[in-house]
């Protein structure tokens, strides 16, 4: 794969997919395994021997369905003319991941593991039969990332690539419209290029931005509120550390599931400024309701969000998947069934 980094890297990146399915479809063929996880849009011929095989599938999806809720063709008109393409032009088209492959993948699953509501929602709206869904919401460090002492100053943060979807446009534009006193907004993150024209626009000296950290734990314990106005997400980590640093947030629904509106934060209409600037404006002239949010934010992560309650979930994945194949948990794949000659399975699940 090396040889090919001189690739453009949407080119380079699909290259790896197919090569990294190549090689796991291969070693699936073998019939050694009893189990297979994979993250979408990687799968798609060791999805095919799965199927030959009965070995369960588990299909991870990293934010949503491939069309986010609209219903439209499995290919597009632009991505059909890209792969029929002549020469050069078609033999690199053909290296990126198309549309048909991804729904493809989500077709030969046994279960298809979301991370929130909406992720889940998006699915279902594709015709996706429920029992396939399985809600798996991420986990935080509960010992890395604890509550710091609230400011003084009133100080927001973002923390997460400084992109248009992820919000921090809006966000930008609600800061420079309240222009509060005594406040301060810190942005953690690399600043991408499609972001510079708003920083640009609204900039003020209250605005900091502090680039890639490498300990953003730091930048939590000192604020009083995050502020994560995604569009799509699966479902944020910074959301889920935040709130272990006993934070209050400000999402929308779009970024996941951690923040419950009105317990531990307040959930905006995606893209409404409006709402943004009157949930920023009711934090910051409230430090009683910020610290009960923020206590609220520490015991839910506490009780639903910990790297064990992920473990657990994630065994009940396992578990459902060989259901779904139609066999017991912890029973091997047909392929690797004991013979008399043979040894026990190995599955992890038995």
């Amino acid at each position: 794969m090396r040889l090919l980094s001189f690739l453009e890297s949407k080119y380079y990146y699909g290259a790896k997919k197919h090569a990294l399915d190549r090689v796991a479809a291969r070693r699936l063929a073998t019939g050694k395994f009893d189990l297979f996880h994979s993250w979408s849009s990687d799968c798609v011929r060791s999805l095919r021997v799965c199927k030959q095989l009965g070995i369960p599938s588990v299909l991870e999806i990293p934010t949503w369905h491939r069309n986010k809720g609209i219903i439209k063709p499995a290919m597009s008109e632009s991505e059909r003319a890209q792969r029929e393409a002549p020469g050069l032009e078609g033999m690199r088209n053909r290296l990126l991941v198309s549309g048909d492959q991804v729904f493809e993948e989500y077709a030969l699953a046994d279960l298809i593991l979301v991370l929130s509501e909406k992720a889940a929602w998006s699915f279902r709206v594709a015709g996706v039969p429920e029992e396939k869904l399985f809600m798996l919401p991420r986990g935080t460090d509960i010992e890395r990332f604890t509550p710091g002492t609230p400011p003084a100053k009133f100080r927001a943060i973002f923390a997460g690539a400084l992109i248009q979807r992820k919000g921090v446009h809006w966000l930008i534009e609600a800061w420079h419209r309240l222009a509060l006193k005594d406040a301060e907004l810190v942005l953690v993150g690399r600043v991408h290029d499609e972001i510079k024209p708003f920083l640009e626009r609204f900039a003020s000296p209250s605005i900091t931005l502090a680039g890639f950290v490498a300990r953003p734990e730091d930048f939590y314990r000192e604020s009083s509120v995050h502020i994560f106005p995604s569009r799509c997400e699966g479902s944020a980590k910074v959301t889920y550390d935040a709130a272990a640093c006993g934070l209050p947030q400000i999402t929308t629904k779009e970024s996941g599931d951690v923040v419950v509106d009105g317990l531990n934060g307040l959930v905006v209409p995606c893209g409404d400024v409006d709402a943004l600037c009157a949930a920023i404006e009711r934090l910051y002239l409230s430090p009683a309701l910020r610290l009960e949010m923020g206590r609220a934010a520490r015991v839910r992560v506490e009780e639903n969000f910990t790297w064990d309650h992920y473990r657990v979930r994630l065994l009940e994945a396992y578990e459902a998947a060989q259901r779904l194949c139609g066999r017991q948990p912890g029973q091997a794949s047909a392929a690797n069934q004991p013979t008399a000659a043979s040894s026990a399975s190995n599955s992890p699940l038995s």
